[in-house]
């Protein structure tokens, strides 16, 4: 009978064991909601030596806290659902100022935006005016422009978003742009001072992320099965979980740009605790930080896929080629 006691208060307490683990895995797993994951923060070589990229030099070691992030860009689908709700209309889909464009024709001063039109032929590249055009009528809805449609891409990047679009869906999302810091420690996926997301290999036999393949700007291959945007989940994911952190679209970051910043950040030594980029007076012309380069991105012309490499955009300016992503505080969610 005793014997029987104790292997039945030993059930028990093994029982009691298994609900507490229980318990303590739902409570982890609580605090990360549904399509967000944790990035566990650390120390990183942020930056890249590229002669393409002399901004994004010299590599400095930077560390950054743990962060909730979206697993994927928010999508078509996402931004539609924060309309529904709060009827926001973005910058794109507002008529423009007279006031702000003293000069230009009346005509072009309508709701529009920036679309990609490649050439008919190989053109000079210091000229980006031969392949972007401004397309009246062009938003998040209509991506090129009038008779384009979302309907068959709603799990694709939402594009056409300006700087402060992205601050809106944030607010309402209860999230926060990432700083660029935070962006590029997550790209990383802990693979430290690689070059690429997935390591030091760029196999052309074997596209790893949607950018340009063929002859930039006149003629895209589209090896990589995509000649424009991408579903959010075509490639592979990186090593925490993230998809799209290189090519499909850039993505808006919190930080204001400076092409000279690392050089100032990195005059003390040590490590950067959780850097924040330069004051607003000293952004270069008032620009933000872009990150992960997009569908046209080409060692030809931009290079820019690479996790530490730095783009940079006017934070109200909009084409359809720049999303976003968001990220929210570990504290947040406790």
């Amino acid at each position: 009978m005793k014997q029987d006691s104790l292997l039945s208060a030993g059930w028990l307490l093994l029982f009691l064991a298994a609900i507490m683990l229980v318990g303590c895995s739902v409570e982890r797993d609580g605090i990360t909601p549904p399509g967000m994951v944790y990035i566990p923060g650390g120390t990183f070589r942020m930056g890249i030596e590229h002669p393409m990229m002399p901004e994004a030099n010299p590599v400095h070691y930077v560390a950054v806290s743990p962060f909730l992030m979206d697993a994927t860009p928010v999508t078509n689908r996402q931004f539609a659902e924060f309309v529904a709700d709060t009827a926001y209309l973005t910058l794109a889909e507002q008529p423009l100022s007279p006031e702000d464009f003293p000069g230009a024709d009346p005509a072009l001063l309508v709701p529009g935006s920036i679309v990609f039109s490649p050439p008919p032929s190989r053109v000079h590249l210091g000229d980006e005016r031969q392949w972007w055009r401004y397309v009246p009528g062009a938003s998040w809805r209509q991506p090129e422009g009038p008779g384009s449609t979302i309907d068959e891409r709603l799990d694709h990047p939402v594009v056409h978003i300006t700087w402060s679009d992205a601050v809106a869906y944030a607010t309402w999302a209860g999230k926060r742009l990432p700083t660029e810091a935070e962006w590029e420690f997550a790209a990383r996926g802990g693979l430290d001072g690689r070059e690429f997301v997935w390591g030091d290999e760029n196999p052309a036999s074997r596209p790893m992320a949607n950018t340009f393949q063929g002859d930039f700007p006149h003629r895209n291959e589209g090896a990589d099965g995509y000649l424009a945007t991408s579903p959010v989940k075509a490639f592979p994911a990186n090593g925490y979980g993230l998809y799209d952190m290189s090519g499909n679209v850039w993505e808006w970051t919190s930080d204001w740009y400076s092409p000279t910043h690392y050089r100032e950040r990195t005059a003390a030594e040590g490590v950067v605790d959780n850097p924040v980029g330069p004051t607003q007076r000293e952004a270069y012309q008032g620009l933000k930080v872009q990150k992960g380069g997009s569908f046209l991105c080409t060692d030809q012309y931009c290079a820019r896929f690479r996790p530490g490499a730095r783009g940079r955009g006017d934070p109200s300016s909009t084409s359809n080629h720049v999303g976003f992503r968001l990220v929210k505080d570990v504290a947040e969610e406790k």
